[in-house]
């Protein structure tokens, strides 16, 4: 095997299938209502969009198995769960939002066709690729995102360069919190265990070396893909900041309108007429890898499952893009309304398992796991009730919660108890 070659296509693999239309469409808005604060909320946004995914490759390098190894110490059933619902949530809605974004953004601007034209296609697109399973990996490595990321840089240096480098007041009291919140809805983390599988059989099926070997070359990949990530949305946030002070945009637009006018903005500023081609072309490519690496992963999560059947692959890969294609017919901004509770209840399991799964065996027992995710569990669930129907009642209550108000209560219970239970002998644990 070329181990140069195999690291370059794995590594641009990776950050494309990470990297989707509503990946690229955040950081502006992001940087643009930050201002002067842009740098951290920076910070925060690479926090969960960055380097927990990452670690989760890390973590994926280490087991060399599927999604349901991250959570098998739990318990099984556990486990079995919890990888139903991360599939289920990654073809319901980061899936089906590429779609929209795409529809929206790139393709009814021009054409003025119906969301149902645009999804079928795509889908079907989707499903094409995702039968071909073997070639995805070497088809976005080496094409679809060198060209993805050429035009990213592209946006990104003239809008530096041709702005005048000043900021507005910032509208955040929390920036660092808010850029973590924000980046909950890039589904990086959940990207990481899912996509980080499809990468792991798709190393297996180009070539049969040792497990160390493809540990190095997986953990290489994520760290070169990762730089990749921090590199464009670094950039993404600064454009939005001193670019986004020179152009108004409607504020009373829904916020997913705000990001796309935004960024069409700063590429017809930057780029002229003919950045609103270049941003059609980039949106669409970011968005189909994207989808992409989730039906795939959908679809060898549950062919594993069911006895490592093709059938099970092939109808798990339909039933994934058919959900597409219906939930693909609501709005961008609506999907990520919906997203937020969901995000909130399964981010904080995901985030945990993915550290849980690289730390020092100490740290990383059986025991370990089910106390931290229990604890995880328990003080999610207000941030979840609290969106969906916040109450005084259950702001008494989380107010006794470090960081509760800004949605992480969870973050200090679920590290005191992974020290305190960590602690314990391994021969007390396993009594």
């Amino acid at each position: 095997m070329n181990s140069k070659k195999e690291l370059f296509i794995t590594s641009f693999g990776l950050f494309s299938l990470f990297f989707g239309a509503g990946n690229l469409l955040l950081p502006p808005l992001l940087g643009y209502n930050a201002g002067e604060n842009w740098f951290w909320v920076a910070i925060g946004f690479m926090i969960t969009a960055v380097v927990i995914p990452i670690i989760g490759i890390l973590a994926h390098a280490r087991l060399q198995g599927t999604l349901y190894d991250f959570g098998k110490k739990v318990s099984p059933k556990f486990s079995l769960i919890y990888c139903i619902l991360i599939y289920v949530i990654a073809v319901a809605l980061p899936s089906p939002r590429t779609a929209a974004a795409t529809h929206e953004i790139a393709i009814f601007p021009v054409f003025g066709t119906s969301p149902i034209w645009t999804s079928t296609v795509y889908f079907s697109l989707v499903l094409l690729f995702v039968l071909n399973r073997s070639k995805i990996l070497g088809f976005i490595g080496k094409f679809l995102t060198p060209l993805i990321v050429i035009m990213l840089l592209l946006v990104i240096g003239i809008g530096l360069f041709s702005s005048e480098m000043t900021t507005s007041t910032s509208q955040f009291e929390t920036p660092i919190v808010k850029g973590i919140l924000e980046g909950y809805q890039t589904f990086d983390a959940i990207g990481a265990v899912v996509v980080g599988a499809v990468i792991i059989i798709s190393i297996n099926l180009r070539h049969n070396g040792s497990f160390e070997d493809k540990r190095k070359l997986i953990a290489k990949s994520g760290w070169i893909a990762g730089f990749g990530l921090f590199v464009i949305y670094t950039g993404l946030i600064s454009v939005g900041a001193y670019y986004g002070s020179e152009i108004s945009i409607n504020e009373t637009l829904p916020s997913d309108m705000q990001r796309a006018n935004l960024l069409r903005k700063i590429n017809l500023s930057s780029l002229g007429a003919f950045g609103n081609t270049i941003l059609s072309i980039l949106i669409s490519l970011a968005c189909f890898t994207t989808a992409i690496g989730i039906v795939a992963g959908t679809a060898d999560y549950f062919k594993g499952l069911l006895g490592n059947s093709q059938l099970v692959y092939i109808v798990t890969a339909i039933l994934a893009s058919l959900l597409g294609v219906i939930v693909g017919q609501l709005d961008f901004n609506s999907i990520i309304i919906v997203a937020v509770p969901v995000l909130l209840f399964i981010y904080p399991i995901t985030i945990i398992l993915i550290l849980l799964n690289v730390l020092p065996k100490q740290f990383s027992t059986p025991l370990v796991f089910r106390a931290v995710v229990i604890v995880t569990l328990i003080f999610s669930i207000p941030d979840v009730i609290g969106f969906i129907r916040p109450s005084e009642g259950l702001q008494s209550i989380t107010k006794f919660i470090p960081l509760a108000q800004y949605n992480l209560g969870w973050v200090l219970p679920s590290i005191v108890t992974c020290l305190v239970v960590g602690l314990i002998p391994n021969k007390m644990q396993e009594a």
